[in-house]
């Protein structure tokens, strides 16, 4: 012993293991890093001199003060142009109040130049904040761009068209448009565009947000703007194949022209809509997932007829009277799935479920599966709704029930449920029964 340490661990103290490791597990581990640091390593070593300049994920943090403002400028330029990778995978940028929009460009057309593949632009600050504004001249001409993803209190002025032939996906928070236009124009620039998220949260910025996109595959739109009754959404995609929708309070309308090779849509928190088609536009759906809309417009006479799976989430008053109505129009529903939610409004308890007058075809030839997530077995309506599943669906296979944990008082009154749903005279003598606990 030396100093009270062995020799041979004191040698392994000293042996760099880190720079031992191959290229790609450092360029990896380095990509999770700041920039800021990743470049501070090149005094380490000869090994570590260069090697940030291979990194492909860079991510640049600017909290605004004018003494660092140029320094930063400078040195997030320098390390753009000395990046030595043939493709840049991702650029981050987030920055407050007082960026120049010259130096935003800059940094940009210089990220074109490293054919970099995601963009990142995230913009902080708080409503006394006056927000960032681009241009079309920010997002011309480049055609390697892969995802392109804004966020926070920017302004996209976009008086012409913008020009990212290549761009995918495209993720919007928080944004706004100076005017339809805008919107337009950021759209119409991007041919190959596949994934669109518009979230949007505060006040309406453009009363109609009209989305035409031919290449569209995949729309996700969550707004919780207090309309006051005006705007909404025009949606005119031919090739969109999933539809998320999430909010919509006090909008007037959401007009869905053009969708007819939509699959799969996600329907929650849409009630207060005055004048709107959403559920008429989704009758060509195989995958249906909707939480208790009750005050949407149900489409008359109109029949799910490719529907085979659907999700109703238990949450608003009343939600078996969708779920009566889907059952009636579903005739090829095969996957049915219920998900409780907790809510004092759950339900109404003590009054009965109103079953469809008729057996719906469904239950007759073909519901497969039964799923319900979260399962209030002390409640009146949802043994009814329950018991009516397993009396008449013919097919069914399985039939599985969650419920909440419970303590030790309620055990032996959850055993009694669980005794009346297994007794119940099942209409499929192949059907299954699954109870746990989530």
């Amino acid at each position: 012993k030396t100093d009270g340490l062995n020799l041979s661990i004191r040698d392994a103290v000293k042996e760099d293991r880190i720079s031992e490791l191959p290229e790609d597990l450092l360029l990896q581990i380095l990509s999770d890093i700041p920039t800021e640091n990743v470049i501070a390593t090149s005094v380490l070593s000869k090994r570590w001199r260069s090697l940030w300049k291979m990194v492909p994920n860079l991510t640049f943090d600017f909290t605004f003060d004018p003494k660092y403002h140029q320094t930063f400028s400078e040195n997030l330029y320098r390390s753009l142009t000395s990046h030595e990778a043939s493709v840049l995978e991702s650029l981050q940028l987030n920055f407050t109040r007082g960026i120049d929009g010259l130096n935003i460009g800059m940094w940009i057309a210089t990220a074109y130049v490293r054919h970099v593949r995601k963009l990142v632009l995230v913009s902080f600050g708080d409503v006394r904040d006056k927000r960032a504004r681009f241009r079309s001249a920010l997002f011309n001409f480049n055609d390697t761009l892969d995802i392109l993803e804004i966020q926070d209190y920017i302004l996209l002025d976009l008086p012409s068209p913008v020009c990212l032939k290549s761009l995918r996906e495209l993720r919007l928070y928080e944004v706004h448009f100076k005017d339809e236009a805008s919107v337009c124009n950021l759209l119409c620039g991007c041919p190959s565009l596949e994934v669109l998220s518009v979230h949007r949260e505060r006040n309406v910025d453009v009363e109609t947000f009209t989305i035409v996109v031919p290449s569209l595959q995949r729309l996700t739109i969550y707004d919780f703007c207090i309309g006051g009754g005006k705007g909404g959404y025009v949606i005119n995609a031919p090739s969109l194949k999933y539809l998320n929708i999430v909010g919509f309070e006090g909008l007037d309308f959401c007009l869905i022209e053009n969708a007819p090779e939509l699959v799969e849509a996600e329907i929650s928190d849409v009630s207060h809509i005055a004048n709107e088609n959403i559920l008429e536009s989704l009758t060509s759906v195989k995958r249906l997932s909707l939480e208790s809309p009750i005050k949407i417009k149900f489409p008359t006479g109109k029949v799910f007829d490719q529907l085979v799976y659907l999700d109703v989430l238990t949450k608003e008053r009343e939600w078996w009277n969708l779920l009566s109505r889907m059952l009636e129009s579903s005739p090829k529903l095969q996957i049915l799935k219920l998900t409780g939610l907790s809510c004092i409004e759950k339900g109404l308890d003590g009054q009965n479920w109103n079953p469809p007058k008729c057996v719906p075809e469904c239950l007759l030839f073909h519901l497969e599966k039964f799923l319900w997530t979260g399962y209030e077995w002390q409640r009146g309506d949802e043994k009814e709704v329950a018991t009516y599943i397993l009396e008449n669906a013919r097919l069914l296979k399985k039939a599985t029930f969650s419920t909440k944990r419970i303590d030790l008082e309620n055990l032996e009154k959850r055993r009694e449920m669980l005794n009346e749903l297994a007794s119940v005279a099942r209409a499929s003598d192949s059907c299954h029964l699954v109870f746990h606990s989530i």
